[in-house]
């Protein structure tokens, strides 16, 4: 590692008292059949979405991208966590870095197309040129000024790691190691080849909500029925079981009819073959993750689908939605993934009408708190990291997963677990 890299790692990130008291989300951190809905004013307050910008999303590991993206020395693509421009770049010795996008001299930012190849770093303001490793090359008309030091003005590093070929970067330099963060979600998808999977399609989402409402909307199935009949004819949503986590994860499965293959227009793959490695149980199965704060990753038997969540203000969120096929099925002469990608772009403007919906209604003066009901567990699981951020009182609040609201009647008492943290990942 560059010394220049390792000098400028820091990133100050300034902490301050929360706008949410403890006792505002009290009734949320309760068993399910107690608790109540976060309080209306997290999704709208500009206050309290600075909070959390500034505490949680500068704070925490958040997914930009795939390592594939950025598989050839100079390919880079742009970032912006926590309103912090980040180009996230292979070097010529092939090693993958994130960096500042504000060059050392006045601040200009440097790169604006959000995806490309670039043999070096210029700055279009005064010519700056920086290395793909971030190291100052080049600073026009410095060679008189006195105590000026090339080496000590490389663009700023910012911490990036990998898992399962995802690209995470976090702009905090004494944040937890990113599988410290993830706890024990990667040994429960261990066996998915998810690392070898290639992108096959990407659209993108503006949408009028703010990104807790999509979060939320994503950990459940109760509007399935009515809202996505689609989905439900395939999977229906009384049919499946949450997993029990013991990090800022929820996440579960949902089994699918008989008749159907995966989720798709149909119903079928299309000559798809299950991804390599998955039991027959894997492969009746979608399993639904909420990967703290932004990553929505859903695991189908043939193909794996991902959501990034990104907020842009209190009141609007941009979602990036991508689906991911192994190469020797993309390699087959009939790929087609236009079935799943049909199936879930009708899905996703269904979600997103109705998260809409949810984000004018939360504004009126008349709402309070509603209560979930029992099929919501995992939107309480979501909710109650938030508010256990919120509170900032040291105590991670946990439940298990209600097993009495699926078809199957199988039971299991709700617990629940408090346990003191040092972190907040």
């Amino acid at each position: 590692m560059n010394d220049w890299f390792v000098q400028n790692q820091q990133m100050v990130i300034s902490t301050s008292p929360g706008p949410v008291r403890a006792e505002e989300v009290a009734a949320v951190r309760q068993p399910v059949e107690r608790a109540q809905l976060l309080p209306p004013r997290v999704f709208h307050d500009p206050d309290v979405f600075a909070y959390e910008q500034q505490s949680w999303f500068a704070r925490t590991w958040l997914f930009v991208g795939r390592d594939d993206d950025v598989g050839e020395p100079g390919t880079y693509i742009l970032a912006r966590v926590a309103g912090e421009r980040v180009i996230v770049i292979r070097g010529h010795d092939r090693r993958l870095r994130a960096m500042s996008n504000v060059c050392r001299h006045r601040g200009s930012t440097i790169l604006d197309d959000p995806s490309g190849r670039v043999v070096r770093l210029q700055c279009p303001y005064h010519a700056w040129i920086y290395d793909t490793d971030g190291a100052l090359r080049r600073a026009p008309h410095t060679e008189a000024i006195e105590d000026f030091d090339e080496e000590a003005y490389g663009l700023h590093g910012i911490r990036l790691d990998t898992w399962q070929g995802f690209v995470f970067v976090n702009i905090s330099a004494d944040a937890p190691a990113l599988l410290d963060q993830l706890a024990d979600l990667p040994a429960h998808i261990e066996r998915y080849p998810i690392a070898s999977l290639r992108r096959a399609r990407r659209i993108e989402y503006d949408v009028a909500a703010n990104w807790k409402v999509i979060a939320e909307n994503y950990s459940e199935c109760y509007h399935c029925p009515g809202v996505h009949p689609q989905l439900n004819r395939l999977s229906p949503y009384d049919r499946g079981q949450n997993l029990e986590s013991e990090g800022p994860w929820a996440g579960g499965w949902m089994e699918l009819i008989e008749a159907a293959d995966t989720m798709s227009v149909d119903g079928g793959s299309h000559g798809r073959p299950p991804l390599t490695g998955l039991s027959e149980e894997d492969a009746r199965r979608i399993y639904y993750f909420v990967v703290w704060p932004n990553l929505l990753l859903s695991l189908h038997p043939d193909y794996v689908m991902t959501h990034q969540v990104w907020p842009v203000d209190a009141e609007r969120s941009h979602v990036v939605c991508d689906w991911y096929f192994e190469p020797s099925t993309m390699e087959r002469a009939d790929f087609d993934a236009g079935d799943a990608v049909e199936f879930w772009d009708l899905t996703n403007r269904q979600d997103w009408a109705v998260c809409e919906r949810q984000q004018e209604g939360t504004r009126s003066r008349t709402y309070v708190p509603g209560r979930y009901s029992l099929m919501e567990d995992m939107v309480h699981a979501f909710d109650l990291m938030v508010a256990d951020r919120y509170a900032d009182d040291g105590v991670t609040t946990r439940f298990r997963p209600r097993h009495d609201k699926w078809s199957d009647k199988r039971r299991m008492t709700g617990r629940a677990t408090s346990q003191p943290t040092n972190g907040r990942g």
